[in-house]
């Protein structure tokens, strides 16, 4: 690890960022442009004291690859940025068309803005990226298991527990839904991992087999969604999906559904979160 020019990149992009890009209040005079240190652990999820030794060349232990992606995130880097944070921390440059982890800054930029709404980035694969606060609250974190755990259409057909929270009617129709999605996401992917999540599905899950022995396929772009919350009870969306260039991301947002009380739910279960004000990245 190049500690020197380490300190230096992170220091001029943080410099480089104002808190609306990245969804915070600008409250206040600042003596310096950009974000504050403590700004910038906070969206990525480490303590102000360990970003600040990386910023002044004291960390005594190269930051981890899920520091670096939490850093990448929280500074908005562009994929040319991200390479050159990979290559001054000595971990592997992850590949351009493979990667799945890498959040386009507008994405993200996008997300900041949503605080009324709950709103993620997700893979093609149902993985879970980054949420908005209030996603965090309706949906939970994302899962912390290995990757084919971090799936939501695996733990779907293979964890009984991921239903718990949708209406038992409704089940038949998710199911449906993403077995349609995933064979569309495969067939365009057509990479190990995509491959590897299906062939463990059928072996684990006769539902899921059957399903995807049908050879139904649809890109999921609009749908209704209802979500049974322990705490507020029934919530109703009107979920869109919007896809970034190469359609291996997605920024899934969650409107509630006009005529339901879930706008006035929702309030109620961002005041219930101390989370809510800044987004953990």
């Amino acid at each position: 690890m190049d500690a020197q020019l380490l300190a230096g990149f992170l220091r001029t992009r943080r410099a480089a960022l104002s808190p609306g890009e990245v969804g915070l209040p600008a409250a206040g005079r600042r003596r310096t442009p950009g974000l504050r240190r403590e700004e910038v652990a906070a969206l990525a999820g480490v303590s102000t004291d360990y970003y600040t030794r990386l910023e002044q060349q004291r960390a005594t232990a190269v930051p981890s690859e899920v520091v670096v992606r939490s850093l990448t995130r929280a500074l908005r880097l562009s994929q040319d940025e991200r390479d050159h944070l990979y290559r001054l921390t000595g971990h592997p440059v992850p590949g351009r068309h493979k990667d799945d982890r890498h959040v386009a800054p507008a994405l993200l930029s996008v997300l900041d803005a949503l605080t009324d709404i709950p709103a993620q980035v997700m893979t093609d694969l149902g993985e879970t990226l980054v949420q908005n606060s209030l996603a965090r609250a309706v949906f939970g974190s994302p899962s912390a298991g290995n990757k084919l755990k971090a799936s939501v259409i695996y733990r779907w057909f293979c964890e009984p527990a991921a239903r718990d929270g949708y209406p038992v009617e409704d089940h038949g129709a998710e199911s449906r839904a993403l077995v349609a999605d995933l064979r569309a996401a495969v067939t365009r992917r057509d990479d190990a991992p995509a491959r590897s999540l299906v062939s463990h599905l059928l072996a684990d899950s006769p539902e899921f087999t059957a399903l995807w022995n049908l050879h139904d396929v649809a890109v999921l772009r609009r749908r209704r969604k209802r979500i049974r919350h322990p705490q507020v009870g029934l919530l109703e969306f009107d979920c869109q999906f919007l896809v970034d260039e190469d359609r291996s991301q997605i920024l899934a947002l969650f409107s509630p559904l006009p005529g339901t009380p879930t706008t006035e739910r929702l309030t109620l279960l961002a005041l219930a979160h101390d989370s809510f004000a800044v987004p953990t990245r």
